[in-house]
């Protein structure tokens, strides 16, 4: 489904090439502009804006976006662009996920395996088979390009404390930048983000999503040495909690709302010393608060949305947002619709955002979008599935209330991931300045990273 024509009356090829691939940020844009000579890169482009086109899940996610914003063609023009020449940082989101390879399962499956066992089994074809499948690989491209996004916040983690079981996404994501060198890389520094999108190259900054803990109880300094071994291994951002409560404090699905224990402060202060940024993103209202108040750096709420405009576990209330700016850190707004209320689609999105940079400054705000690409294999993968009669019990992460919100249709494909350059477009459409429009992109994100590594003083 190619873009109303309606849009695009004053692009050049060239420019409408660039539209067609959303501004793919990994792209140098430094060949000819007026498109006179044909290069490599040009080829090159012209090769990735053609499977991005033809790609039917991409092309619906932008008829949505399109559907909301209604951009002209002028804004339509300056926010690909823009978004081309930007850093872009996803503030909390996940790499393009691959098909799952149902016969493997089915294998799996029939032999006996678990659940878990079947559950680990799709979570590591999902995050490694770009690797080994070249169709998957392919669409893994595909996905990032489209995005133009230049690194990502990547969920490197499970929702837990336990080293093992954290160190699993942590494997599959190293192994991926490993053998994918041409199209992505590991970021163990701000400065190598910086270097990747120089050599038109992705990157992943890795987020452990919990705090490592032994549970040996022996004293706090024992109980947090893992903080500084993930940090090692490439972890530069911790939950300090989930959904539910653990022993740093409460997380956002706890009715009691208790706040950050005496050794959650222990942990916010060895993950400030190690260089980890504390991530509020799931924790409770007054855990966040006393987390913001407790750090000595500046902490993120990396995927949420604001409270004032939608009531949800999963936001953040006007109290918190203003302690998290204080601390000079950013808050991310997530692409969830039942996070962001009204429409719950781009348009309800860009509301959070403005709500946000009204209420704490452009400063602090970013995006973090808790989603991702996943393969258009995957659907019919999945079909071939075989089905298990098992009923699950509800597991220990998820603790939700009811939730009547129904977003209106087309809310979830016009907050794609592969719209990312569409958010761009939508807040030039809202009046902002290149400038900020930078900061809310990614520079943000970047600036929190340097804060984070630098030496207490």
């Amino acid at each position: 489904m190619s873009q109303p024509s309606s849009l695009i009356p004053s692009l050049s090829r060239r420019q409408l090439l660039l539209q067609l691939t959303c501004g793919a940020g990994l792209l140098s844009l430094s060949a000819d502009p007026s498109g006179a000579g044909e290069s490599d890169q040009d080829r090159d482009i012209e090769r990735i804006a053609a499977r991005i086109q033809a790609n039917p899940v991409i092309q619906r996610g932008r008829t949505a976006a399109l559907d909301v914003l209604k951009p002209s063609s002028r804004d339509l023009e300056h926010g690909l662009q823009l978004h081309a020449q930007s850093l872009v940082f996803d503030a909390y989101g996940f790499a393009p996920r691959a098909a799952i390879d149902a016969e493997l399962y089915s294998q799996a499956f029939d032999e006996g395996a678990s659940d878990a066992e079947l559950q680990d089994l799709s979570e590591d074809m999902s995050m490694t088979r770009a690797v080994s499948d070249p169709s998957e690989r392919e669409e893994f491209e595909i996905g990032w390009r489209a995005a133009g996004v230049t690194c990502i916040f990547q969920n490197a983690g499970e929702e837990c404390q336990a080293p093992l079981r954290l160190i699993k996404r942590l494997a599959r994501f190293t192994y991926l930048t490993d053998m994918l060198p041409d199209l992505i890389t590991k970021a163990a520094t701000p400065d190598e983000i910086l270097a990747a999108r120089q050599q038109g190259r992705g990157c992943l900054y890795f987020t452990g999503n919990g705090v490592p803990l032994t549970e040996d109880w022996l004293t706090p300094h024992d109980e947090l040495k893992y903080v500084r071994i993930f940090f090692q291994l490439g972890v530069r951002m911790m939950h300090v909690t989930y959904q539910r409560r653990n022993m740093l404090g409460d997380g956002c699905g706890e009715a009691a709302n208790g706040g950050l224990s005496d050794f959650g402060r222990q942990a916010i202060a060895e993950m400030n010393r190690v260089g980890v940024i504390v991530d509020v993103a799931h924790s409770g209202w007054q855990t966040s608060l006393e987390a913001a108040q407790a750090s000595q750096k500046p902490i993120a709420a990396s995927h949420t949305t604001a409270a004032a405009l939608h009531h949800h576990i999963r936001s953040k209330p006007d109290e918190v947002l203003k302690a998290i700016a204080e601390k000079q850190g950013y808050v991310g707004v997530c692409c969830i619709p039942e996070f962001l209320g009204a429409r719950g689609d781009i348009a309800a999105f860009l509301d959070h955002i403005d709500y946000l940079v009204k209420l704490i400054g452009v400063d602090h705000v970013a995006i973090g979008t808790d989603i991702a690409y996943t393969s258009r294999n995957d659907a019919d993968q999945r079909k071939k599935l075989p089905k298990n009669p098992r009923k699950n019990r509800l597991k220990w992460a998820s603790l939700w209330p009811a939730n009547a919100f129904a977003p209106v249709p087309g809310s979830r494909d016009s907050l794609m991931w592969t719209n990312w350059p569409l958010f761009t477009v939508g807040l030039v459409q809202r009046g902002y300045k290149d400038d900020d429009i930078r900061k809310i992109l990614g520079e943000n994100v970047l600036r929190v990273t340097r804060a984070a590594l630098a030496p207490q003083g």
